[in-house]
């Protein structure tokens, strides 16, 4: 039995739930957003809140499914009422980024800026170096700033490039160091 797909999924004040069929849609204060289910998951409304099932709880796919699921839903809980932000950092000399309407452009330190054009429902605020990505689905704010990210991963030698605030870097010794060692 899954630990966290048997608990029952709590509705915040000011959010609005339809369940039709296999589409779950959760409306609150930040928008709206839905999700379909598995065939082999189903979830109903209780006065606790929303309780997710699945067909047969001995299967392990099935088990892994309605923990999955359980989080999903409250995730678009989470995302209508406080929504999700993730913030990267920008380092190296002369390396920024800027803001122009739906459009973000980074000096990254190749030839030539690199622009990317944001994903509707993602919003981003540049301060210094920087980069916050926020919105009210987990998944896409997540995918964004990986897409961001990747433009410059980080160089464990020189630490340049673009990185998670909370991200650690080991820094890797150079070769001159290695050869006296």
């Amino acid at each position: 039995m899954s630990r966290i797909g048997k608990k029952n999924i709590v509705i915040p004040e000011k959010v609005e739930v339809k369940l039709a069929g296999r589409d779950v849609s959760v409306k609150g204060p930040k928008g709206s957003l839905s999700l379909v289910l598995h065939p082999r998951v189903n979830a109903s409304q209780t006065p606790e809140g929303i309780s997710i099932t699945v067909l047969n709880e001995n299967l392990k796919l099935d088990r892994s499914l309605w923990g999955l699921y359980s989080r999903l839903v409250n995730n678009l809980m989470v995302g209508v009422t406080a929504g999700y932000s993730k913030k990267l950092e920008i380092n190296g000399v002369g390396y920024k980024a800027s803001l122009a309407g739906r459009v973000l452009t980074l000096a990254i330190g190749y030839s030539h800026d690199i622009t990317y054009e944001l994903p509707e429902g993602i919003s981003v605020a540049i301060e210094k170096n920087i980069i916050t990505v926020s919105g009210i689905d987990k998944q896409k704010v997540g995918q964004v700033a990986a897409e961001i990210r990747a433009f410059k991963k980080p160089d464990p030698y020189l630490l340049k490039g673009i990185k998670y605030v909370d991200e650690v870097i080991m820094k890797k010794a150079g070769k001159s160091a290695a050869k006296t060692a």
